[in-house]
């Protein structure tokens, strides 16, 4: 059952990773166009964003 669930949790971080990747690259681009209009707000929604999904990308790699 162990190596199962081992399996199992391989193939879902396998999933997981690359749409992990895919979101932090649009948050940079959107960090970016937010820092480009000088937008705050904007600004510091994308990096609390960026934080959670760099803890999520962390949490999935292991």
């Amino acid at each position: 059952m162990k190596h199962v669930m081992e399996a199992l949790r391989k193939r879902e971080a396998e999933e997981r990773l690359p749409v992990i990747r895919m979101e932090i690259d649009y948050e940079l681009v959107s960090l970016h166009d937010a820092m480009l209009a000088e937008d705050q707000d904007q600004i510091k929604k994308c990096k609390e964003r960026l934080y959670e999904l760099h803890k999520q990308l962390v949490e999935w790699a292991e």
